[in-house]
Formats: C-alpha cells, sequence, structure tokens
C-alpha cells in the first residue's frame, strides 16, 4: 500500500510536469487558452502580466474549498498536491524556457499530446491538478448537468474569452488543443493494445468454439439466445481476441458457417485472466 501510494505521488510529479511543460513552451507563447484553469490563467496573464502558476492556485483554492465542502473531504491531498505541483513548476519553468515554435498549429497539435500525456499520467495515478474538473462536478451538483457536459461548458467559457481578448484564430486552435489532449488523455489510460470483443451467433457454435479455443488459444464464453424474429434458440460465442487475429477468426467462422453473424467491436480495457491484472487496475 505504501509503495503504490509513493509510486502514485511520483506520476503525479512527472505528469504534473510534463502538463507545466506543454503550458509554458508551446501554449503560453502562442496565446492559446485551451480552456480550464491554466487556460483562463493565460488570458489573465496577457492582460495583466500576473504569473500563471500563482493565478492557477489563487482561482482553484477556492474551488478546491467548495468542492470539499459539498463532496466531502475525498478530495483529500493528492488534490491539494496536484495543484500545488502543477503551479510550481509553471511558474519555476516559465521564466526558464522559450517556445520551441510560432507555428499555431504545432504549437497546439504538440502542446495538446504533451499536455494529454501529462494529465492521463495523473489520472491513471488517482490524482488531479484541479481546474475544470472540480468546477464541472460543482456544476453537476447545483444544476443536475452531466460532469462532461459541464466540462464542455467550462472549457467553453475560456475558449471563447480566449476569442475575444486574443483573436478567433486563437479560439479555433484552443478548441484544436483540448481535442488533442482529450484523446491522448484516453490512450495513456487505455493503453495502445485496444483488444477486440467478438459475438458470433451460429447452429453450429460448438465446432467454432472448439477452433477459437484450440487454433487461437482464446476462451470463450456461450450464452444461450432467441431470435427476435424466427423465436427460435441461438447459440451465442462470445471471446476477446487481439486486432492481429481477427482475420484469422473470421477465417475460422466463414469455414464452418457462412450464415453466422458475427459483432466485432472494440474493447478499450480488457481486465480478468490472461489479460491485465484486475488488481492492478482498482
Amino acid at each position: 500500500m505504501v509503495k503504490r501510494k509513493i509510486l502514485e505521488y511520483i506520476g503525479m510529479t512527472v505528469g504534473s510536469f510534463l502538463i507545466a511543460v506543454a503550458l509554458t513552451v508551446f501554449l503560453v507563447p502562442n496565446r492559446i487558452a485551451a480552456g480550464g484553469i491554466s487556460g483562463l490563467a493565460t488570458v489573465i496573464y496577457y492582460l495583466t502580466s500576473f504569473p500563471i502558476g500563482i493565478t492557477m492556485l489563487v482561482i482553484n483554492i477556492p474551488i478546491f474549498l467548495a468542492s470539499m465542502k459539498i463532496m466531502g473531504t475525498g478530495f483529500g491531498m493528492k488534490t491539494i498536491y496536484g495543484i500545488i505541483t502543477f503551479s510550481l513548476f509553471t511558474d519555476l519553468l516559465q521564466p526558464n524556457v522559450v517556445a520551441l515554435t510560432d507555428d499555431l498549429l504545432l504549437a497546439s497539435i504538440y502542446g495538446g499530446v504533451l499536455a494529454g500525456i501529462g494529465l492521463g499520467i495523473v489520472f491513471r495515478s488517482r490524482g488531479t491538478t484541479g481546474g475544470t474538473d472540480m468546477i464541472a462536478t460543482l456544476i453537476n451538483y447545483f444544476t443536475g448537468i452531466t460532469v462532461g457536459e459541464g466540462l464542455l461548458i467550462a472549457d467553453g467559457i475560456v475558449v471563447i474569452l480566449a476569442g475575444i481578448f486574443f483573436n478567433l484564430e486563437a479560439a479555433l486552435y484552443a478548441a484544436v488543443t483540448i481535442f488533442i489532449t482529450s484523446q491522448t488523455i484516453d490512450v495513456v489510460q487505455e493503453g495502445l493494445h485496444i483488444k477486440k470483443a467478438v459475438l458470433i451467433i451460429s447452429d453450429h457454435s460448438e465446432e467454432i468454439n472448439k477452433k477459437i479455443v484450440n487454433e487461437l488459444n482464446r476462451g470463450t464464453t456461450k450464452f444461450k439466445g432467441e431470435g427476435g424474429f424466427t423465436g427460435r434458440d441461438k447459440s451465442v460465442l462470445m471471446s476477446i481476441i487481439s486486432r492481429s487475429e481477427v482475420s484469422s477468426l473470421k477465417k475460422i467462422v466463414a469455414e464452418i458457417d457462412k450464415e453466422a453473424f458475427v459483432v466485432i467491436s472494440n474493447a478499450n480495457e480488457v481486465i480478468g485472466e490472461g489479460f491485465a491484472d484486475i488488481a492492478e487496475k482498482i
């Protein structure tokens, strides 16, 4: 337990550093206010020259206290640590780094990717750097709007402010950065090894099952189903396979039953025997 906590704080530290690098090297120098408290702090910085890290800290503290009062002390030390670490790294880096590019597209792409990696690491470490996720939770509490919609509203307001105080182009690039960041967070949290979930409905499910188990070395689960149109009993097989095994599985099914009904979809995360250890994902 202690080792895990230490690793989580190390992860939060590394993630916060990467977000601060994205902010100070790519986003702030190019006036890209990509949503969140950091985006709002960027707008304020260009209007007042007030340090971005301190601004984020000042804005986050009352939001944190309100969140803790309403939703209990579950936010705890890790949230405080994330807020302070991110703010500190930002103000330490900003005077000592230079922008790597003045191309707005490159800055929005690389800033978004780097921020997404950092946030993904922070989230995987069960932490947060404060900001709009807390605002979205408060919006949800007071209005019933979902957290996802709350995030969209909070980030949207910051992007609009960027458009007003900077220019429309800066706001458009900020929206690009937000999208890239969100996609990168998903990749970091879910990993690149996306599996495929397969459902097979066939009158020859036993033969197909044996082939999957023996040739692909994959487990299966059997369900009993009923055709909604015909009312006939149906056998349904479910299996999880890798992307490289999709063509082999389709070949197996086609050889045995050309009339089989097959559904193949992405399984973003698979936990259990033969895959990730569930203890590592809790």
